[in-house]
């Protein structure tokens, strides 16, 4: 498809057909993700109630990880969309190429730092010391990986922001799948333990960062990441920052709640630690299906705000959010009613942690069309460069209400008020949203208004 083909296709194809096209490789990228991710929760798990925590206690380290690649990403991504849909590919280059290299130099230090500090870090982020020995061999090679993870973040969802879901989805299938065979092979068949699991999930990676590097430089329709479009300055990291701040809010402040998350749940033993990772992990899955497809929602909003096509961007809009909260409902009466037999699935040895995890995962699936709703206001603003309000709303789940109560709730419910932290925060997080959105739905329409008049107005 040439560039002008694809133009057309953008602004012009019904967005009912158009996003789910684009949807569901991203689905397919996310879902495979979040089992790769479950599936090193579950063989690990089977190793100990410690061995579980310590994936627990990584999963911080790895949310910060993520929250500089989607940050510098998803904002070049959302640049790079409105860039196309005002038909200028040279600066869509130049967000491109910054973000990578950027990317890969900020991934080092993340792990010559990470590395030199390791001990300290693994306490810092929650571990106890009957956890700790497990979460120091996991680390080791899970900081290795930072600079590639990093950057294939951002190639991701560069790729998906030109409207190549299909060639994001192929790298980070293939490395989530070889992920998934390792696992097993490398912690059982070569008795490696937990550091054969960070081993698979580090060699997953760099396959992952090959495959996507291959695919942004050899196809013709693909913006190429070139070193001579790396133009660092103010104005391009201003530009990618201001939308890829919600990001940060979002990915940053889930590494901050995790961290919280485990001292608020060590005073009850690695058991409660050991289920809310669980849970956290089955969580992700269940939303990744959702954020992949509203992935496939934000490259046609971005570029169709660029292109001041304003009714598609509402159209789009409201089309995403009614298959949003029909899909996370369904979802979310199903993992209601096999809450026990999933949590028991990770760790059946360990009653403790069944007990723990079932109704925490219960409490957490009955906010789901609230959440729906709360990411599809999330990537709305975020795509048509709103990027105060984006954060807002981004900041809202896992800071300015979860953290909170996390260091209340405990304090008067024990480790109720654990498991019910996030629920309430989803609640709280919902009227935000909605009253956020309210205000730019007001806007987009007197644009679309303004819009439909300049039409007449043309003989």
């Amino acid at each position: 498809m040439t560039k002008e083909e694809k133009y057309r296709q953008m602004v012009e194809e019904p967005v009912n057909r158009l996003i789910p096209r684009l949807a569901v490789p991203t689905i397919i990228s996310m879902l495979v993700t979040s089992l790769y991710n479950m599936a090193d929760t579950f063989f690990v798990s089977q190793i100990g109630t410690s061995a579980s925590g310590a994936v627990g206690v990584m999963f911080s380290a790895m949310a910060m990880i993520q929250a500089v690649g989607f940050t510098l990403g998803m904002g070049s991504g959302n640049n790079i969309s409105r860039s196309l849909g005002n038909q200028d590919e040279e600066k869509a280059g130049v967000f491109a190429a910054t973000a990578f290299f950027t990317a890969g130099m900020i991934g080092i230090c993340f792990f010559v730092f990470g590395t030199l500090f390791s001990r300290q870090l693994v306490y810092l982020l929650g571990a106890t010391r009957t956890i700790a020995p497990y979460a120091l061999d996991y680390a080791r090679y899970i900081l290795f990986a930072a600079p590639f993870m990093m950057c294939s973040f951002v190639m991701n969802n560069i790729l998906r922001s030109q409207g190549n879901a299909m060639l994001a989805m192929v790298g980070i299938t293939t490395g989530g799948i070889l992920n998934m065979v390792l696992d097993p092979i490398l912690i059982y068949g070569f008795h490696m333990g937990i550091s054969g699991a960070a081993i698979a999930t580090m060699a997953s990676q760099m396959v992952s960062f090959g495959i996507l590097l291959y695919q942004s430089n050899c196809h013709e329709d693909c913006i190429k990441i070139r070193i001579s479009k790396f133009k660092p300055s103010l104005e391009v990291y201003g530009k990618i920052l201001h939308a890829g701040l919600p990001s940060f809010c979002r990915q940053g402040l889930a590494s901050v709640a995790a961290v919280v998350l485990n001292f608020a749940a060590r005073p009850y033993e690695d058991a409660a630690i050991a289920a809310m990772s669980i849970v956290a992990r089955f969580m992700m899955f269940i939303n990744a299906s959702l954020i992949g497809f509203g992935q496939g929602f934000q490259p046609v909003c971005g570029f169709n705000f660029g292109a001041k096509r304003y009714d598609r961007v509402l159209e789009a809009y409201w089309f995403c959010v009614r298959v949003a909260v029909a899909m996370l409902s369904v979802f979310g009466v199903a993992a209601f009613l096999f809450s026990r037999p999933i949590v028991t699935a990770f760790r059946r040895e360990d009653m403790q942690v069944i007990q723990v995890g079932s109704l925490a995962l219960r409490l957490q699936v009955l906010t789901m069309p609230f959440q729906a709703w709360v990411i599809m206001v999330n990537m709305l603003t975020q795509s048509i460069g709103y990027g105060f309000r984006a954060s807002l709303v981004a900041m809202g789940r896992q800071g300015i209400f979860l953290v909170p109560l996390l260091l209340i709730l405990p304090r008067f419910w024990g480790v109720l008020g654990v498991q019910a932290a996030q629920p309430i925060a989803d609640l709280f997080t919902f009227l935000l949203a909605t009253v956020v959105v309210a205000g730019v739905l007001r806007e987009l329409g007197k644009l679309r208004e303004e819009q439909n008049k300049g039409r007449k107005a043309v003989p």
